[in-house]
């Protein structure tokens, strides 16, 4: 049975109330997460420890119905730890594939900066097209096909920055922040109702369901007006003089993708600017590369944003 825009969005409804049982009071996180679901995009994750990373990407994957998988970064960890390898099978005298963790639908990849540049990229052909290459073998991974991956911004001590190439491969990079004393407080309650630690999550899709979400939201309509204001958008982050290297098309791509996603959680099927406002810092913040004498200033990206989106006049787009 085909899935049109409503069903789309009363499904991504009930996923976001059943994972808000286990995470309180980040609910425009959770949409941001669950638009990346939709647009069949990566997350980065950065924040402060304890905020709850771990505990979106799981609750999501318990939500979602999805099989997942867990790789702790570490500094000793090896590609052939993620992507698997052929073993010698003494008993059959023949070699044989045992496919690592990343052959799951979710990978939670945590702490990805505390691994080396070498295994960092054994995720960049599975982020980019869906395979991985062992001994000259292309295998195609399971979809739908997303990872999730956490780092703590404030230890560098035995860390290996992601380099930009693998940046750009996440479609958004989200902070968590830190709970009101109300949320705070409410956590507290739900400890003490429950009476243990982990929260019970109940499936509200499966894998088939989910790609025939990603499929109807194809169908969402994009004004030419539109396409233009985006293109302009990421073509400005190279002109500016803060920024050393600019978005690449690869950021159009995540514009329109996120925007599409966040129309069908708003029940549209068709896009307006605000769509593409609200992933300004989160699609492009990550992509830029700014000025060596900016490196140490914060939030020059923020600001090199905010300027961008203030010059470029917003398309006036009629409702459909």
């Amino acid at each position: 049975m085909a899935v049109n825009i409503r069903d789309v969005s009363q499904t991504s409804r009930k996923v976001l109330d059943e994972v808000e049982r286990a995470v309180v009071g980040k609910r425009p996180l959770l949409e941001m997460v669950m638009a990346a679901v939709l647009a069949g995009g990566h997350v980065l994750l950065e924040d402060y420890p304890g905020l709850g990373k771990t505990l979106i990407a799981r609750s999501f994957a318990a939500v979602l119905g999805l099989d997942f998988k867990r790789i702790q970064f570490t500094p000793d960890l090896l590609p052939g730890d993620i992507t698997g390898g052929y073993v010698f099978n003494r008993s059959e005298s023949r070699f044989e594939l045992r496919r690592g963790p990343i052959f799951a639908n979710i990978i939670l990849a945590d702490e990805i900066n505390r691994a080396s540049p070498k295994t960092q990229s054994a995720l960049l052909e599975a982020m980019q097209e869906g395979q991985v290459t062992l001994e000259g073998e292309t295998l195609t991974l399971p979809e739908p096909f997303l990872v999730l991956a956490t780092q703590n911004p404030i230890e560098y001590e035995g860390t290996f920055p992601l380099p930009e190439a693998q940046l750009d491969r996440f479609m958004l990079k989200l902070a968590v922040g830190y709970p009101s004393v109300a949320q705070e407080r409410e956590i507290l309650h739900r400890r003490r109702a429950r009476h243990q630690d982990e929260v019970t999550l109940a499936p509200v899709t499966d894998a088939k369901t989910l790609l025939d979400m990603r499929r109807a939201i194809e169908e969402v309509h994009l004004e030419d007006d539109l396409e233009n204001y985006i293109a302009t958008l990421v073509h400005e982050t190279r002109g500016d003089r803060r920024v050393a290297v600019g978005a690449s098309p690869r950021g159009s791509l995540a514009f329109l993708k996120m925007a599409r996603a966040n129309a069908v959680l708003n029940d549209r099927d068709y896009v307006i600017p605000d769509d593409v406002k609200r992933f300004a810092v989160p699609v492009l913040g990550h992509r830029l590369i700014l000025q060596p004498e900016f490196w140490m200033a914060s939030r020059v990206a923020d600001d090199v944003i905010a300027d961008i989106f203030d010059r470029v006049p917003v398309p006036v787009i009629a409702k459909l």
